[in-house]
């Protein structure tokens, strides 16, 4: 699942992959590496299968939540993550990352999830309660809104929060939905997405009426994260030399030394000689007169 990509370190320093900092971080694209997000979720023993075509597969051991990475999938969407309170029914709820999506956001997604899943069904099964202290669907936002992401109301039966520069929002459609139509589509009660269209979007991802609010809140956390994301510049879109801000990722320069440096280099030198014993000359010197004979 590794992308074949170059990086540069320094002893000490973590691996960056990337010859640029896109910022800000929603203009940024997949890096192309499943890995990262998949990581979480391995770590924690779960099942990985492949296809004849390259998809992956990870089942939970109690199989009731199902990731699948599909770079050869049907459609654009890379990422399929869906939950099932019976595992021979349909999905309680799921998620789609497009492939295009930030891999940084699938990451933070995942991560929320193996410790949701850790602490049992309660919580990766737990769907939003409106007016509840720790389940209202609505503190999802308040991560957008604490960085100044702004209300919107783009159509009617929707409401948005958008960031500043108006090329990123996070879009609650109101009313009954189809379930179905959630899994399969994009008209799911949430929906995220970059862009200066929503009809042909950077990237997108969605999430279903009872996606459980703590995962969609790492979400939204990550992706007003003011930190930049590492970028090829090579492989960037074109939107993104247009709009972001790429600043070059230089290396590290080598650490100065420290003061045990200095008193080991001290210690190495050979001492001194005494001023005394280094005969001094100059052309101001006065010849020294010979002393009286008796």
């Amino acid at each position: 699942m590794s992308g074949s990509s170059a990086s540069w370190s320094a002893p000490g320093t973590r691996t960056i992959d990337g010859d640029v900092y896109v910022s800000p971080r929603h203009l940024a694209s997949t890096t192309a590496v499943g890995d990262p997000g998949l990581d979480p979720l391995r770590n924690l023993g779960w099942e990985l299968h492949h296809d004849d075509l390259g998809n992956a597969y990870l089942n939970a051991p109690d199989r009731r939540v199902r990731l699948g990475y599909l770079p050869e999938g049907e459609d654009d969407g890379l990422w399929r993550i869906n939950a099932y309170k019976d595992p021979f029914g349909l999905p309680l709820w799921g998620v789609c990352f497009n492939d295009s999506a930030p891999t940084e956001f699938v990451t933070a997604f995942t991560t929320a999830l193996a410790a949701a899943y850790e602490r049992g069904p309660d919580r990766y099964l737990a769907r939003p309660v409106s007016g509840s202290k720790d389940r209202d669907p609505f503190l999802a936002i308040d991560p957008l809104v604490n960085r100044g992401w702004l209300f919107d109301c783009p159509r009617g039966g929707v409401f948005a929060v958008q960031s500043p520069d108006g090329l990123a929002a996070l879009e609650y459609t109101t009313g009954d939905l189809v379930a179905e139509i959630e899994l399969t589509t994009r008209d799911a009660r949430w929906q995220l997405w970059a862009g200066t269209s929503l009809s042909r979007p950077f990237w997108y991802a969605t999430f279903s009426t009872d996606t459980p609010v703590a995962l969609l809140k790492a979400v939204t956390e990550s992706v007003c994260d003011p930190a930049p994301l590492p970028r090829w510049r090579e492989s960037t879109y074109s939107y993104v030399e247009d709009l972001a801000q790429l600043t070059p990722i230089l290396p590290p320069r080598p650490p100065g030394p420290t003061p045990l440096d200095v008193q080991r280099l001290a210690s190495r030198r050979p001492a001194a000689l005494p001023t005394t014993s280094v005969p001094r000359w100059s052309t101001t010197s006065r010849l020294a007169l010979p002393s009286p004979r008796h």
